[in-house]
C-alpha cells in the first residue's frame, strides 16, 4: 500500500529534509509541498539538489485537498503551527516538526514559549515523540510532536542512566554544540557566514534555552523528582551536527553498560566501545546517533558524549521514523541510509 503525504513549510531546511528522505521511501508518495512564502514555485527552483525527483510544486496550504491526504508533516515555526493544525482535519495523521505540542502543561509552554497556547484540545492529544521511549503511544497516535534536536541529543544520553539509578541526578551538566542548520533557513544577521565562521558562541547561557523545558519534563517524569540539569548550548560553525558532552557523577563501566543494555536492540542508537568517544562527521546525513562513554580521571566521575545529525535523526528522520510507526510500516523504512563521508 502507498500512502499519500503532504508536507507543510517544505521550503524550510526540515521539510526538504523530509523530501529528500521520502524520495527512497517504498510506500509513501509526495501528494503535496506546503510553502506559503514560494507558492507557485518547483522544489527545484528553491532546492535546486532536489531537480531529479518529480514533485508538486509548491502551493499554498489552502490549497492542499487534505481529504487525498493519508499522513501530514508540520514543518512550520513555532506559533504558526499550532494554528495551522488546529485547522486540519481532526481525522488527519499529523507528525510536527516544531515546538508547539512537545510541553504537555500549557503553562509550560507558555513560560518557555512566551505566550499562549491557541491549540489546547490537540496539545491534550499530543504524543511526545522521541521514538525509541514512545513506541506504543506513536504507533496509536493520530498527533505526534517531534522532539528539539538538542533534546533529543541529550535525551539519548542521559534517559536510561537516569532510569537505572546509575548517576547522581543533582549533579549533570550538558555541554552542547549545534550546527547552524538547527536555527532554521530564515535570514539572520548573526547567521551570515561572515559573522560565524572561524568562531563558534555560547548562547541561552544560564538556563533560558527553550530545550530545557523538555529536559525538565521528560527527566523529572522519569525520576518521579524533580531534575534539573546545567545546559549550556554553543552554536558551531557546520552546516549539521548536534554533539552533546554530558559531566556525570557515576561509574564509567556501569554507565557503559546500562546504555549498552538500553539500546541493544535499536536499530538507530550506536553505543561505541568503552573509551571510545562519537563524532558527528560519522553521523552526517543519516537517522543514527552513535554514544560514547569515557572514564573521567577523577574517581566516580564520567563523560557521556552523544553525535548526532540534527536535521535528519534530531528532525526530520525521527519524525519519518514516527510516520512508519503511525501508519503500520517497517519503523526503518526509508531511513537506512549511511552516513555521508568525508
Amino acid at each position: 500500500m502507498t500512502y499519500n503525504i503532504a508536507i507543510l513549510g517544505a521550503s524550510g531546511y526540515t521539510g526538504a529534509e523530509l523530501v529528500r528522505l521520502i524520495s527512497g521511501h517504498s510506500s509513501m508518495q509526495i501528494k503535496a509541498l506546503g510553502g506559503n512564502s514560494k507558492a507557485g514555485q518547483s522544489m527545484a527552483e528553491v532546492f535546486p539538489h532536489l531537480r531529479h525527483l518529480d514533485l508538486p510544486d509548491l502551493i499554498t496550504m489552502d490549497e492542499i485537498d487534505f481529504s487525498a491526504i493519508d499522513l501530514c508533516f508540520c514543518a512550520l515555526p513555532h506559533k504558526t503551527s499550532q494554528e495551522v493544525i488546529s485547522k486540519l482535519p481532526k481525522d488527519l495523521k499529523i507528525v510536527d516538526l516544531s515546538a508547539d505540542f512537545r510541553l504537555r502543561d500549557p503553562a509550560d509552554y507558555e513560560k518557555w514559549y512566551g505566550n499562549p497556547h491557541a491549540a489546547l484540545e490537540q496539545q491534550a492529544e499530543a504524543v511526545y515523540g522521541l521514538t525509541e521511549f514512545y513506541r506504543d503511544e506513536i504507533r496509536s497516535a493520530r498527533l505526534v510532536a517531534g522532539t528539539g534536536c538538542n533534546a533529543a541529543t541529550g535525551q539519548f544520553a542521559l534517559r536510561p542512566l537516569i532510569g537505572a539509578g546509575v548517576i547522581d541526578l543533582d549533579e549533570i551538566i550538558l555541554d552542547l554544540k549545534c550546527a547552524v542548520s538547527g536555527a532554521g533557513r530564515a535570514l539572520k544577521e548573526n547567521l551570515l557566514h561572515a559573522e560565524l565562521s572561524e568562531g563558534y558562541h555560547a548562547y541561552s547561557v544560564g538556563g533560558t534555552h527553550r530545550h530545557l523545558g523538555e529536559f525538565d519534563q521528560e527527566f523529572s517524569k522519569l525520576a518521579g523528582r524533580p531534575v534539573k540539569v546545567q545546559f549550556t548550548p554553543h552554536l558551531i560553525p557546520a552546516n549539521r551536527g548536534i554533539l552533546a558532552t554530558v559531566y556525570v557523577k557515576g561509574d564509567a563501566q556501569a554507565i557503559h553498560d546500562t546504555l549498552k543494555k538500553a539500546y541493544e536492540n535499536e536499530p538507530f542508537i550506536e553505543v561505541l566501545p568503552l573509551g571510545e568517544a562519537p563524532s558527528t562527521r560519522h553521523v552526517r546525513g543519516s537517522n543514527f546517533c552513535h554514544i560514547g562513554v569515557v572514564a573521567d580521571r577523577i574517581d566516580g566521575r564520567a563523560i557521556v558524549i552523544a553525535a548526532l545529525d540534527n536535521l535528519t535523526k534530531g528532525s526530520s528522520g525521527q519524525a519519518l521514523q514516527n510516520a512508519n510507526l503511525m501508519l503500520d510500516i517497517e519503523e526503518t523504512e526509508g531511513l537506512m541510509m549511511a552516513p555521508l563521508f568525508p
